[in-house]
């Protein structure tokens, strides 16, 4: 079982940064697929970056160039560095942590982006 824990949320103005945090609790993190999904209101869930165990990310076009994920196997905690932050990236943001049949997910956490 593994619980994760968003954090790093919050208002800030358009071409600002923010660096988003989730905390995994259990064992095998770091064999752990790990995902950030972000959701707007009034539409779907979307993916915006994954990292594997081996370190490999992957990005969204969306927010290619201004987000970097990374992950920290020894603090058990997973990243997303985000700048030059737009209003369109205003969304609940989500980390998810997948090794099938194993599927876990936060609770989130808000980004606002003001114009």
């Amino acid at each position: 079982q593994v619980q994760l824990v968003e954090s790093g949320g919050g208002l800030v103005h358009a071409g600002g940064s923010l660096r988003l945090s989730c905390a995994a609790s259990g064992s095998s993190f770091e064999f752990y697929i790990m995902d950030w999904y972000r959701q707007a209101p009034g539409k779907q869930r979307e993916l915006v970056a994954t990292i594997t165990s081996g370190g490999t990310t992957n990005y969204a076009d969306s927010v290619k160039g201004r987000c970097t994920i990374s992950r920290d196997n020894a603090k058990n905690t997973l990243y997303l560095q985000m700048n030059s932050l737009k209003p369109e990236d205003s969304a609940v943001y989500f980390c998810r942590a997948r090794a099938y049949p194993s599927d876990y997910w936060g609770q989130g956490t808000q980004v606002t982006v003001s114009s």
